[in-house]
């Protein structure tokens, strides 16, 4: 019965096995719970647990193995240790004691541990059938005379890796492994795998380490952030985020869910590293770690002659369609093409020769990094497919065999497995992890994201060599995790492994300690978990605090915009009120003190005022607080507004006698007639800006003009030596004359009456009067002619219309530096804000053209035309279409410097212009300017002048367009511009020689490319000379000349006469054909047939790192 119903697990080792049985008596009798004897398996006793009446189901009879350490019933009973688990496979057998024949069984595996130290099946056996008087037609009972026998097989298993069936819950990576892992951002995945790798290749750690950050400015730099990453992994106790290294790569939300290539990935990555380490101490290090170098060669047979070059490589693409191991790949990678025949070799000097063509390698790098080709274009699917063959890599690796004959091999090119990158899934779904030996002599360890588990070498080497599954009863086959599907073949296997030279070990796999790692990383990280705590402190303490809000002198009068402050949280600017946490049963004395210690006064020298929200919108002080001993929550429950925060200004002194200060009230007796609290501010029209200076006292009976003296006075703008050195102008020593006006909202700025009196004007406490002086008309054209403002009203109405706008230079390689914001005004006219945009960059504005920038993609959507009707904020938000600005950013602009003027830019028109060179094999675009009345001839030279040709190709150029991949119209250079369409496909290649030296029974044909079906067209279209009587081999050569297609992908290649009919059929053509005889119409073409490898098979934007 155990082989039949206890099968030995295929790959596990058993520990020990044992077999209970347990005699049930007077089962009715049974209490609600009955344990049968202990046995002993794998070191551990073990017991039956029967529920005679079921657990939480009177229906069944429920029946469990339970370990059996220490009394269950006892509160103190002596439970397994923490650590302590055993992964058991168990058979529970209940059966008749008079006829064993008839039982009922159940199987399971399970890791018992502290936690889950019993299991087995609530619903092992239905009581009704076990009493009934027959079972299963047996003539007998199952439960007979009240009495069952119950046997226990039991089956223990060795667990080298001590996570055999674990159920991970409250796994901690750390404690098991001392390893952490990486958190899974969406699909970085496949970036986790690549930087534990990394990582743990302890050389490129520490020369990582060795580049200078101490000092960055800006974080969003990879190698700082990559630091970082190591010191985390290296310290921390829970898995650690990559999202400051991807935001530090300039990736965005998109770029986190999409799944890039590991080798570009990897590559981009070293090259970032090795430019930061440029005149460090770890210059070169990663170039000595990682760089090998390979010689491909062409080399005669009969004479001595071989033409070679020696390149450097940081790892190599190895094929495994058609290779079953890493040795196959490696010839077929060297192997040796002969050319011969028609493919002959021409050497200078010796002509046509048979020659033999090749890679061999020269050299070997310390860490060497294999990518293994997983992913194919597969023809007959038209799409790229994962390749699941089983290939076969070994744990340690020669490498010398492939070695050119010339060579050092003085030391040994024998390697060790180092890691094992796996992808599970298929091309368009899946999960990458990797397995990982951190140290020379150490186990592999299986890093999946966040999770850090101890391996088996089987299931870091052949798990992942694909193919099919093995031990599958029948072919059973297996679903895909992530696709869902159905498969024999396994769907994880390697595509990347990285070897590690044995003779080298030492020096790469070294210990990285912490003395290695940079100290400012340990101290940064030491200040942010400080903050942490902070801020995790106040929040558990916040119900005992208040925040308050506290302006002072200094912010008012570092204060560019309405009001005493601006209480924007992002207000980064002098005006930002200090914020203080108090507690709420300190006093109003207290806080006063702290406030004065920050100002450096006495705190007798300051008092605070309660500032209130007004109707219009504005926060003004209202009234002093004058009770010093009231607590903060008394005030604030007093005087502050409930739902917004507590918000205070204070006032210092500008009287002080003998030490005391005298703030100005005034004598009980003119109570009528008390002093009212007015803030000016003082618009400097040359320097256009609009700054607090400070505040003065004034009964409600004074008039307005009494405050020119005091504002005077505060300017230092009285008669004497000082106040000529303040403004005086023309000399003399009289003071000038100054406008007022009165703040009373952002768009509500009115000018004062000087013979008004403030009760007039109705002036109250915290009021706002603005001043300015009177200008010359001289100074005043000469402000305005800069764009400036020259009236207080007007420059309040760019305060109130202000807006920053990002500028970004519309070339990409233009760098960050080139980005700059610009407070404008809404109410700009296109030659205001160009103005103001070219003086930043001391450029002449008629130089530039802005764009509008799309707000999905982040590109160029339309240039912004000049127009005398529309200002910045309608260029920036337009109002047209049925959802408004919905896709157009409304905060920034690309620029573009032009090297020529608007005006001059407007007579003429942009043309793309692809450029064929290497055969049809390159396409280099080109944006050509050429007059919108002039011809073909004047685009030309623009592409001649832009793309800087010589004669050789300046004097055979011609210009064609193409639609829908085929040849629509060439043009004469006398053609005109008008009669080129806007969004035309302008395609310039050289005239071929064989076209300008063809004779007159020479004919041409159009060619185009298309994939299967004449339908599904792609590529350059272009035209070909045919030549009557020749056969088609003959032709092909010439076709293989003319497109730069050669080799083998030239093979794959069909080609067919097209007929102008849509109804007419393919005629694909052999050597044998004359292409001049088929193509008799004069509409007839020539299609190539063959894929479109341009179609996009990547899953996203080519990867890149900022």
């Amino acid at each position: 019965m155990k082989e039949k119903y206890l099968p030995q697990l295929p790959d596990l080792e058993t520990a020990d096995e044992a077999v209970s049985t347990w005699n049930i008596e007077k089962y009715p009798q049974l209490r609600q719970k009955e344990r049968g004897p202990i046995f002993e398996c794998g070191g551990h006793p073990w017991r039956i647990l029967l529920f005679p009446t079921g657990n939480n189901n009177p229906d069944f009879a429920s029946l469990y193995l339970e370990q059996g350490k220490g009394d269950p019933e006892s509160d103190t009973q002596d439970r397994p240790t923490e650590d302590w688990s055993a992964c058991v496979q168990f058979t529970l057998v209940l059966w008749n004691k008079n006829d064993p024949t008839i039982f009922v069984t159940h199987t399971a595996n399970h890791r018992f541990d502290q936690e889950e130290n019993d299991w087995g099946f609530t619903r092992f056996g239905e009581l009704r059938k076990l009493f009934a008087p027959q079972w299963d037609n047996r003539g007998r009972p199952m439960v007979e005379n009240d009495a069952v026998n119950v046997t226990a097989f039991v089956r223990t298993y060795k667990d080298p890796t001590g996570v055999l069936w674990h159920s991970f819950t409250n796994y901690n990576s750390k404690k098991e492994t001392g390893m952490v892992g990486l958190k899974n951002q969406g699909a970085t995945c496949y970036l986790n795998s690549l930087l534990q790798s990394l990582y743990f290749t302890n050389a490129f750690r520490k020369a990582v380490y060795q580049i200078p950050t101490e000092q960055e400015t800006d974080r969003a730099k990879s190698a700082w952030a990559l630091q970082r990453l190591f010191y985390l992994l290296q310290t921390n106790e829970d898995a650690v985020s990559t999202q400051e290294l991807t935001q530090s790569f300039g990736w965005e939300t998109k770029h986190i869910f999409e799944q890039q290539d590991v080798q570009e990935l990897s590559r981009i990555l070293m090259e970032r590293m090795e430019e930061r380490m440029k005149g460090t101490g770890a210059e070169n290090a990663l170039a000595k770690m990682f760089v090998g170098k390979m010689k491909t060669y062409i080399s005669c047979i009969n004479v001595d002659y071989e033409s070679s070059r020696i390149e450097d490589f940081w790892d190599i693409q190895l094929n495994v369609s058609g290779n079953k191991n890493l040795d196959d790949s490696f010839r077929d990678y060297v192997q040796v093409e002969t050319m011969d025949g028609e493919n002959k070799y021409f050497a200078e000097g010796f002509g046509l020769q048979d020659a033999k063509k090749g890679v061999i390698f020269e050299s070997f790098p310390q860490v060497l990094h294999l990518q293994l080709k997983r992913f194919e274009y597969d023809l007959n699917r038209d799409a790229m497919m994962k390749v699941n063959d089983r290939y076969e890599f070994p744990e340690v690796f020669d490498a010398a065999p492939y070695l050119s004959d010339t060579a050092d091999k003085s030391e040994p090119y024998v390697y060790n497995l180092h890691s094992v990158l796996v992808h599970s899934g298929d091309f368009n779904a899946g999960h990458y992890y990797a397995f990982l030996r951190p140290t020379a002599e150490g186990h592999f360890y299986k890093f999946d994201d966040d999770r850090v588990t101890r391996a088996t070498l089987k299931e870091a080497m052949e798990e992942n060599f694909g193919g099919d599954y093995g031990n599958r009863p029948n072919g059973v086959p297996v679903r895909n995790p992530y696709t869902r599907t159905l498969s024999t073949k396994r769907s994880m296997s390697a595509y990347m492994l990285v070897y590690v030279r044995q003779s080298r070990m030492k020096g790469i796999l070294h210990d990285v300690q912490e003395a290695d790692s940079p100290p400012h990383l340990a101290q940064q990280l030491k200040e942010e978990r400080a903050a942490l705590e902070r801020r995790k402190k106040e929040r558990e303490e916040q119900h005992l605090y208040l925040s308050v809000y506290v302006v002072t002198e200094s912010n008012f009068k570092g204060h560019l915009g309405f009001d005493l402050t601006s209480w924007d949280p992002d207000n980064d600017t002098p005006s930002k009120p200090q914020l203080h946490r108090v507690l709420r049963t300190s006093t109003v004395s207290e806080l006063a003190a702290a406030v004065a210690q920050s100002q450096g006064i006495p705190p007798e020298h300051l008092r605070l005022w309660v500032m209130v929200n007004r109707q219009n919108k504005t926060v003004r002080p209202d009234q002093p607080l004058g009770n010093p001993d009231m607590t903060i929550e008394s005030a604030y429950l007093r005087h502050g507004a409930k739902d917004r925060n507590f918000r205070l200004w204070a006032e210092q002194a500008q009287k002080v006698e003998s030490g005391k200060p005298l703030w100005p009230d005034f004598p009980a007796a003119n109570k009528t007639d008390p002093p009212t609290l007015i803030f000016l501010k003082h618009f400097d029209a040359e320097q256009q800006s609009l700054l607090g200076v400070g505040h003065v006292y004034l009964k409600k009976t004074a008039k307005v003009a009494d405050m020119v003296p005091l504002i005077l006075q505060m300017m230092g703008w009285t008669p004497g030596a000082a106040g000529l050195a303040n403004g005086m102008t023309n000399g003399t020593p009289s003071p000038p004359s100054l406008l007022l006006y009165e703040e009373i909202k952002s768009s509500m700025i009115e000018p004062m009456k000087p013979k008004s009196t403030l009760a007039h004007a109705e002036i109250v406490d915290g009021d706002i009067v603005c001043f300015q002086k009177q200008l010359p008309e001289k100074t005043v054209s000469s402000i305005a002619s800069t764009g400036g403002y020259t009236d207080a009203r007007e420059f309040y109405d760019y305060l109130l219309n202000r807006k920053q706008v990002m500028f970004l230079p519309k070339a990409a390689a233009e760098g960050e530096e080139s980005t700059f914001k610009l407070d404008l005004s809404r109410k700009m006219s296109y030659e205001q804000f160009s103005a103001k945009v070219g003086e930043h960059l001391k450029l002449d504005p008629t130089h530039l053209r802005f764009w509008t920038i799309n707000l999905a993609t982040g590109k160029p959507k339309a240039t912004v035309k000049r127009s005398l009707s529309q200002n910045l904020s309608q260029i920036l938000s337009p109002s047209f279409g049925t959802y408004g600005n919905s896709n157009q950013c409304d905060d920034r602009l690309f620029y573009e410097v032009l090297d020529m003027s608007l005006s001059e830019l407007e007579t003429k028109r942009s043309c793309r212009v692809f450029y064929l060179s290497d055969g049809h094999t390159r396409e280099d675009l080109y944006d050509i300017l050429a007059p919108k009345a002039g011809t073909v001839k004047d685009l030309i030279d623009g592409l001649i002048k832009k793309a800087n040709f010589g004669p050789e190709i300046a004097d055979h150029l011609r210009i064609y367009e193409i639609s829908q991949s085929r040849v629509h119209r060439e043009y004469r250079d006398t053609t005109p511009l008008t009669a080129v369409g806007d969004y035309s496909i302008l395609v310039a290649e050289v005239i071929p020689e064989e076209e300008r030296n063809a004779s007159e029974d020479d004919m041409t044909i159009y060619c185009f490319h298309f994939d299967k079906e004449v339908s599904k067209v792609h590529g350059i279209p272009f035209r070909f000379i045919v030549k009557p009587g020749e056969p088609f081999k003959e032709t092909k050569e010439r076709l293989s000349k003319r497109t730069g297609i050669k080799g083998k992908q030239f093979e794959k290649i069909r080609f067919a006469i097209i007929q102008r009919s849509i109804y007419s059929k393919p005629i694909y053509l052999n050597d044998e054909h004359v292409l001049s005889d088929v193509a008799r119409l004069p509409d007839d073409t020539l299609g190539i047939d063959h894929v479109n490898r341009n179609k996009g098979l990547g899953k996203g934007d080519s990867i890149f790192i900022r």
